[in-house]
């Protein structure tokens, strides 16, 4: 059970350097200094898009829009932290203590 757990919470971690890949990504194209023509910045790009969409089109429905500013990686965040903190960890101290 310990190591399902810590499983999740690596997934978890994961999910988070994703996003914040694909943010720093979205500025780095929004202020031109990465260019779409480029194969390798459109594969990186296509590919954190294909990854992040998925879980932020859910947010993107209810959080309104901030006239072109995203919001929602930050709901995001706040969620993913929310579950470690007060489910996931919690959990894992428990497991533990029962182990002993």
């Amino acid at each position: 059970m310990f190591g399902l757990l810590q499983f999740v919470d690596v997934v978890l971690g994961l999910v988070i350097f994703i996003m914040i890949a694909q943010v720093i990504m979205s500025w780095l194209l929004a202020f031109n200094i990465l260019n779409m023509s480029n194969q390798f910045v459109a594969t990186v790009a296509n590919l954190l898009w294909q990854l992040t969409n998925p879980l932020l089109a859910p947010i993107r429905r209810f959080v309104p829009s901030f006239g072109g500013l995203d919001i929602s990686p930050i709901v995001l965040f706040l969620a993913i932290y929310f579950i470690r903190l007060v489910i996931l960890y919690p959990l894992m101290r428990q497991v533990a203590m029962q182990g002993l």
